[in-house]
């Protein structure tokens, strides 16, 4: 085997030129998927991260829309049916109308525990001016809802919730880079909505999951636990398929690309190998006569294969690897933030070379069964 290893270097030496063009075939391939790989995979990232990165993935309701009046038994429950979850908030919905002048416009005034619901939203965050609630009677708006109603800090303003008018300070306007949640959410303390409602209690209680691609599954077994209790559950899997559709379909085309580039590399090897064996064909011929075995002139070959896809692998993975770097480089948002966030996977990084190994040493096997089947005699006839 060593032997055979030493003649394939000493042949692929021999044609460098031909050597450099066959690695440089192979890096590009590899370079095509790890940029698309990569490309793929922070689109991808980027996508699931601002439609669910700061909003809830898995919410627990009840079924006929009331109050969950004795939600911390609800939340204990079902913190210890799965580990997956990484935080958990109830949450007091009400809807309202909100009113300045002659100006008004719908709001959804939400009750938080801020402590909690700072871990899914951000709030803290994402606030543009002021601070967040903390007493009663005082709400935080969505940017949007500043801007149309000309609202500023401090300034007491008029919402009608369930038939009945409050008045309530604004202390914070808050950017949840959502145009719909910023023109249609106010916030303030659970306590708050509480007591316009009349009762303890939340309308749901939300959460987000250490995995959130599991949510789908342990929504179907929650709602098994929690339905006898009047309580159901929704996750963001089933309030999204569109983007789960697109985000499959991405994965699809990316594969596809992957796998024809992997087979124009082996294509392209193959019959590069097939014809280095026609071109040392009178130098296996005097190997053979000079007693090296069948298989012997096999592993030269593969050797060459083996040889090739390490190289290749190498170039591809710093090639691929440069391209990605460029493209968040040159690829600019107009704020100067990458149009597709640069993620790369050591595991794939890894993968994507081992392919090019494995697909380069698979490309020399026709080449080396047709190396083991020539014959002194062969060789001495066509010289």
């Amino acid at each position: 085997m060593k032997l055979a290893f030493q003649i394939a270097w000493r042949f692929l030496m021999s044609a460098k030129k031909q050597t450099f063009i066959i690695i440089l075939g192979i890096s590009v391939g590899v370079s095509v998927q790890v940029f698309i790989g990569s490309l793929i995979s922070g689109l991808q990232n980027s996508l699931v991260d601002t439609t669910i990165g700061s909003s809830s993935h898995l919410s627990v309701s009840a079924i006929d829309e009331g109050i969950i009046s004795n939600y911390d038994d609800v939340e204990a429950n079902i913190l210890s049916q799965s580990d997956l979850f990484s935080v958990t908030t109830p949450v007091f919905d009400l809807p309202g109308i909100l009113e300045k002048g002659e100006e008004k416009t719908e709001v959804l005034y939400r009750g938080l525990e801020f402590d909690s619901a700072n871990q899914i939203y951000g709030f803290d965050e994402k606030l543009v001016e002021g601070s967040l609630p903390d007493a009663l009677d005082e709400i935080a708006l969505g940017i949007a809802i500043k801007e149309e109603l000309d609202l500023n800090i401090n300034e007491t303003i008029t919402m009608e919730i369930l038939g009945q008018f409050k008045t309530l300070t604004i202390v914070g306007f808050f950017d949840l880079n959502v145009a719909q949640l910023n023109r249609s959410w106010g916030v303030g303390t659970i306590e708050t909505l509480q007591t316009i409602y009349g009762e303890v209690g939340a309308t749901r209680i939300e959460s987000q999951l250490s995995e959130p691609f599991d949510a789908e599954a342990l929504s179907l077994t929650l709602d098994d636990i929690l339905l006898s209790d009047g309580y159901e559950t929704k996750n963001w899997m089933v309030e999204n398929e569109s983007l789960l559709s697109g985000l499959q379909g991405q994965s699809i085309s990316s594969l596809m690309i992957q796998i024809f580039v992997i087979i124009s590399v082996v294509l392209g090897i193959s019959s590069t190998l097939a014809i280095t064996v026609m071109q040392k064909s009178r130098q296996i011929g005097i190997m053979k006569a000079m007693g090296i075995k069948d298989q012997d002139a096999s592993y030269v070959f593969l050797s060459e294969g083996f040889i090739l896809g390490i190289f290749g692998a190498i170039g591809g993975v710093l090639l691929g690897l440069g391209l990605s770097y460029a493209f968040t480089t040159f690829a600019l948002n107009p704020d100067g933030t990458p149009v597709v966030t640069l993620f790369i996977d050591p595991g794939f990084i890894l993968l994507s070379g081992g392919i090019a190994l494995v697909a380069s040493t698979i490309a020399a096997l026709t080449p080396a069964i047709k190396s083991s089947k020539l014959t002194v005699i062969e060789v001495i006839r066509n010289a």
